[in-house]
């Protein structure tokens, strides 16, 4: 198994990673992208980001709001609603825990070694 995995583990966490984005406000999609690339977790595509963004926006998340730009294209922005919040507040505990299980399970399998 000498595949990279990063792709699909990412799957698992960029809806909490771009509620966790927006939480200093309102932003757009690229600049989202932008942000959470230089997070360190690599390019995210608006093939996949904007589906996610989509699934929030009809979850009651996050708000959405296009405007006309005087250069270039309009820009849909986003922004975190109280029940965004919310959920992220909760699902980053679950998530952080699931983490700490995770590193548990790794670290007895010599997991440490191996990144050093």
């Amino acid at each position: 198994m000498t595949s990279d995995r990063r792709a699909s583990w990412l799957k698992g966490v960029l809806d909490l990673l771009v509620l966790a984005s927006l939480t200093s406000g309102e932003n757009y999609g690229y600049e989202i992208a932008k942000d959470l690339a230089e997070s360190g977790l690599g390019q995210i595509k608006g093939g996949t980001l904007y589906p996610v963004l989509n699934r929030l926006e009809e979850a009651g998340l996050v708000t959405a709001e296009f405007r006309v730009t005087e250069r270039g294209p309009g820009r849909r922005y986003y922004r975190l609603t109280d029940q965004g919040r919310r959920t992220l507040a909760e699902q980053s505990g679950l998530w952080l825990s699931f983490d700490e299980s995770v590193r548990a399970v790794l670290g007895r399998g010599g997991a440490e070694e191996v990144s050093r």
